[in-house]
C-alpha cells in the first residue's frame, strides 16, 4: 500500500505538539504493554496437558506362540492384527514412554482362567508349549492381565496387582519423571470357542478402583478430586483453570477408564460425580465430568481433536492399530496425531516389528517420547 504525504495535510505551523507528545508517550506504553503481555505468555508455567507423549497399547503383551497364529490365520486371516508384542513394563518406562495401556479381567475367587486352550493347540501341533504361570498367579483372587481368553494370554504381568507393583518401583527410582497415563480396558467379552470372561460389573469396577488405590497410594495419583479443586465438575476446572501445573504432578500416574458410556455410569454410580475416585472417565465434550477423552482415529476426527485441546481437554489417539501401519510402513496417521495436539499417543511400535519385515518406527525428535506442546 502507497501513501502520499500530503494526504495527512500536515503542517508543522499549527499542529498542537502537547497532542503529538501525549500520543507518543501513549505509544511507548502501548508497546511495554504488549510486550509485557507476550514475556507473560513466554514465562507462563507448564501444565500437564502441555505435555504430548508416545505410548503403547496393550503393554503388558507377549508374542502369541507360532503354532497358536498359525491355528488362527487357517481360520481367520484377520488373526494377522494380533502379531505384535512389548518388552516389559519397566522397559517402555525406561526408554520414555509416558502411556501405557492395561486390560484386566475379573477374577474375584481366583483360578477361573487357568489352563488357556491355546496351550493345548500348542500341543495338538505337536509343540511343546512354552512355560506359563510357573508360579500359580492365576490360581489367586483379583484382577488379571492378558488380551484374548484362551488364545492371546501371555503376558509380562498376569496379575493387575503385580502389574502397579512394578509401576511402582521404577517410579520411587525415578521420582520426578512426567506424569505416566494409564488407560484401562474391562475385557468381558465373549468369544465363540472361548471360554466366557467374568462379567465386568459393578463389584469388578469397585475391585479395578480399590487395586489402584492399594497398589499406588493416593499420593502418586493424579485424581479427579485433584484435578478438580473447587469447582463443581471436571469440565468446568479443566476449562476454566487448567490442569495441574506439570512441576506439581510429577512423579504421579493417571489412570482413565476407557470404556463406554454403559461401564463408566456404572463407576459414576458408585463415584457420583467422580469425588473421591481414582480414576478418570470417558466422557463426550460437554458431560460435567468430561476432562480426558479417547478420540482413535486422528485423521477422520483431526480437527475436532484439535478443538478439544485448544479448549482445554487432554486426549489419547492412534498411531497404528491392528499392525497395518507397520506392515506398509504408513506413518499418515502419526503425523496427523502429532498435529492435532492429542496429548497422548499409542502405538505398538515405539521400536520396529521382530515378527514381521518393518522398519516402522514410532518417536519424536532423535528418538524420544515426550515433547512440549504448549500453545
Amino acid at each position: 500500500m502507497h501513501f502520499k504525504l500530503s494526504t495527512f495535510n500536515f503542517q508543522p505551523s499549527t499542529y498542537n505538539f502537547s497532542t503529538m507528545k501525549n500520543a507518543l508517550v501513549f505509544i511507548i506504553l502501548f508497546s511495554l504493554t504488549l510486550s509485557t503481555i507476550a514475556q507473560r505468555k513466554v514465562n507462563e508455567p507448564i501444565r500437564m496437558n502441555h505435555v504430548q507423549v508416545i505410548g503403547s497399547h496393550n503393554s503388558y503383551k507377549i508374542a502369541i506362540e507360532p503354532a497358536i497364529l498359525d491355528y488362527l490365520f487357517q481360520r481367520d486371516s484377520s488373526a494377522k492384527s494380533l502379531q505384535y508384542e512389548h518388552i516389559s513394563l519397566t522397559e517402555q518406562l525406561k526408554l520414555g514412554l509416558r502411556n501405557l495401556e492395561i486390560d484386566v479381567y475379573h477374577d474375584p475367587e481366583g483360578g477361573y482362567y487357568l489352563n488357556p486352550r491355546g496351550l493345548d493347540i500348542v500341543r495338538n501341533a505337536g509343540k511343546t508349549p512354552l512355560p506359563y504361570d510357573e508360579e500359580s498367579k492365576l490360581k489367586l483372587p483379583g484382577l488379571k492381565v492378558f488380551h484374548v481368553q484362551d488364545i492371546d494370554f501371555r503376558s509380562s504381568q498376569l496379575l493387575f496387582k503385580d502389574a502397579l507393583n512394578e509401576l511402582m518401583d521404577w517410579s520411587k527410582k525415578n521420582p520426578t519423571h512426567t506424569p505416566v497415563v494409564i488407560t484401562l480396558n474391562t475385557k468381558d467379552a465373549k468369544i465363540p470357542l472361548l471360554r466366557n470372561p467374568l462379567p465386568f460389573d459393578a463389584e469388578a469396577l469397585l475391585s479395578l478402583d480399590g487395586e489402584i488405590r492399594s497398589g499406588m497410594g493416593m499420593d502418586k495419583l493424579i485424581t479427579p478430586d485433584l484435578v478438580r479443586g473447587n469447582h463443581d465438575n471436571l469440565q468446568q476446572a479443566i476449562l476454566k483453570v487448567g490442569w495441574p501445573l506439570l512441576n506439581d504432578v510429577k512423579g504421579r500416574f493417571l489412570f482413565v477408564l476407557d470404556e463406554g458410556d454403559s461401564r463408566s455410569d456404572v463407576y459414576l454410580e458408585k463415584f457420583p460425580g467422580l469425588k473421591n475416585a481414582a480414576m478418570f472417565i470417558n466422557k463426550k465434550k460437554g458431560h460435567p465430568e468430561a476432562a480426558f477423552l479417547i478420540v482413535n482415529d486422528p485423521i477422520k476426527n483431526f480437527e475436532f481433536i484439535k478443538e478439544l485441546v485448544s479448549s482445554g481437554y487432554m486426549v489419547r489417539t492412534r498411531a497404528d492399530s491392528d499392525t497395518r501401519e507397520a506392515r506398509t510402513e504408513d506413518y499418515t496417521k502419526f503425523e496427523k496425531a502429532k498435529a492435532s495436539g492429542a496429548q497422548v499417543i499409542t502405538t505398538d511400535y515405539y521400536m520396529p516389528s521382530k515378527l514381521f519385515p518393518s522398519t516402522y518406527k514410532i518417536s519424536f525428535e532423535k528418538s524420544t517420547y515426550e515433547r512440549i506442546i504448549k500453545r
